[in-house]
């Protein structure tokens, strides 16, 4: 039997209501030695009654009482709604403790709804992804994931792998019986050639997916007094860098973040590349090469009537990057070229910059609304699970017996099982269930 568990379900903050959830065996025997009412239901109810310690009242709350399996967890549960105060809510709890309940873990709610399969591994980390997004737009992909469509997309490599593993073991144990389809070549590399193209697409999805759910990293970067951090305060529409004619003004790297088409852009105006001597300046120029070594795009800033050989240099740091170059102070520039991209940061003249960037970011309408693999564990197992097929299908062109191609068309199969937790690998799920907060 499973322990009953509690934990404060809202932020652990003075506010007007908070909720105590409780889940497990025990929950409404446990309740019922605090609160006004005998809690002994065969349904699903809500009741109104009072908090008690001993004769004292403790606050008057609502009390949702949920009777297995029909609640989050698939146990017995209840939520208590109290008024919102750490002096109750924490009563409360110790109550709980008290009379048998222990603390939940952080996930541990949304573990046991797993663990009772009332969602798959996938649906239960879209949890997560729901209560961290940061726009709309990654609100709905994780809603996708919660509602099942995303698990969806895993069935028909599940169902090809399975099918094909039933139809070698019985051909291998049963070779007399005629009447089963024989598993060949031709038939291994029909299925592996459709998985591996259904998976790239998948793959290609999931990564526009990921770039909506967690947004991109972009380094601003150029020597100094090209207009970076005035790029930065445009972009973010407010003062958030020093800017001064000052050469090395910036020497540290300035972060900010703001929302492109539903994409979370994370900025980092870095310090202005060049050689100097000032040591501290020097430590500054260090971490710019290192922002702009881990961004997922660079936006490299230059002054067209200043080129020279430290910007070349910026060049070569940037030329297996993706990036962007920018001629800043346009509104200075008499010639432009039409091939060149050219802003006013100080004029707020920006949005060919923004442009810029979405088409670096090139996702499209379908990228939006439909449902994707593209939590970073999932695409990993995908990524895992290509190279797998691939491998197969050079085997079996490479006339490898099929006993042998089985045992890893078997862990192709368990890894598909994996994404969706149907392997039952606990560990992981332990892992995964470990960067919940408490009381989900």
């Amino acid at each position: 039997m499973l322990e009953t568990i509690v934990a404060l379900a809202t932020p652990p903050m003075r506010s007007a209501l908070a909720i105590i959830r409780l889940s497990g065996e025990d929950c409404f025997k446990i309740c019922s030695s605090f609160f006004s009412k005998r809690i002994n239901v065969d349904k699903s109810t809500i009741m109104h009654g009072y908090i008690l310690d001993n004769e004292e009242k403790v606050d008057e709350v609502v009390l949702l009482a949920y009777k297995e399996p029909k609640s989050f967890t698939g146990e017995d549960s209840v939520e208590i709604i109290s008024h919102g105060s750490p002096i109750i809510f924490n009563h409360i709890i110790e109550l709980a403790l008290k009379n048998g309940a222990r603390l939940a873990s952080g996930g541990e709610f949304t573990s046991r709804a797993y663990m009772n399969g009332k969602m798959d591994l996938i649906q239960a980390e879209s949890i997560n992804d729901l209560i961290n997004a940061e726009s709309k737009e990654a609100k709905k992909i994780a809603l996708m994931s919660l509602d099942g469509s995303t698990s969806k997309l895993i069935e028909p490599i599940k169902k090809d792998l399975g099918d094909l593993l039933s139809l070698i073991e019985v051909n291998i144990d049963y070779p007399e019986y005629e009447d089963i389809e024989e598993v060949n070549k031709e038939k291994i590399t029909e299925i592996m050639s459709k998985n591996i193209k259904y998976i790239e697409e998948l793959i290609k999805n999931g990564n526009k997916g990921n770039i909506i759910r967690d947004g991109i990293n972009v380094a601003i970067v150029g020597k100094p007094n090209v207009g970076k951090s005035s790029i930065l305060n445009a972009l973010l529409n407010e003062d958030k860098a020093i800017v001064s004619d000052i050469k090395g003004t910036t020497r540290d790297v300035v972060e900010g973040k703001f929302i492109l088409n539903g994409v979370v852009i994370n900025l980092f105006d870095t310090a202005g590349i060049r050689e100097s001597d000032d040591l501290i300046e020097g430590i500054g120029i260090n971490k710019s090469i290192k922002k702009l070594n881990d961004a997922d795009l660079v936006i490299a800033v230059f002054d067209n009537s200043t080129f020279d050989d430290e910007d070349k240099e910026i060049l070569s740091l940037i030329k297996d990057k993706k990036y962007i170059i920018v001629n800043n102070k346009a509104d200075l520039i008499s010639e432009k070229d039409d091939n060149h991209l050219y802003i006013s940061a100080l004029n707020n003249e920006i949005d060919n910059l923004k442009k810029a960037i979405l088409k670096e970011l090139n996702l499209s309408k379908e990228n939006y609304i439909n449902p994707s693999i593209s939590n970073v564990r999932e695409l990993g197992i995908l990524k895992n699970v290509l190279e797998m097929m691939k491998k197969v299908k050079n085997d079996n062109e490479n006339n490898l017996s099929i006993d042998l191609l089985s045992a890893d068309i078997k862990d192709m199969y368990l890894s598909i099982l994996s994404l969706i937790g149907e392997d039952h690998d606990f560990d992981i799920a332990k892992e995964i269930f470990s960067r919940f907060c408490v009381g989900k």
